[in-house]
């Protein structure tokens, strides 16, 4: 993936662009603490039919637990080396957003 954090808004959110490589026609979605970890609620988007899942997020200073789900397995970010263990036995990818 890789999670890139851009410019804050007037609200005080950034943008954060989460990305990730998939075959192309794939069910690529993002969940996370963010989101309530409801798959289907954020789908990545291959716009140019190159592999490359794409959307993004406004989110507020903090640290975030996430996992993409593609072709309904549950994946950890391959472009972010930060991870957390969870509840569940299994691992995590974090972001934090600065300020």
């Amino acid at each position: 993936m890789m999670a890139k954090k851009t410019a804050a808004t007037k609200t005080g959110k950034k943008r954060v662009t989460f990305e990730v490589e998939a075959e192309t026609g794939s069910k690529v979605y993002l969940a996370g603490c963010f989101n309530g970890w409801e798959v289907g609620k954020k789908e990545l988007v291959d716009k140019d039919g190159s592999g490359v899942y794409k959307c993004i997020l406004m989110l507020t200073p903090g640290t975030y637990e996430y996992k993409f789900v593609i072709n309904d397995a549950w994946c950890l970010d391959p472009g972010n080396p930060n991870f957390v263990a969870n509840d569940q036995g299994t691992l995590n990818s974090c972001i934090e957003v600065i300020g």
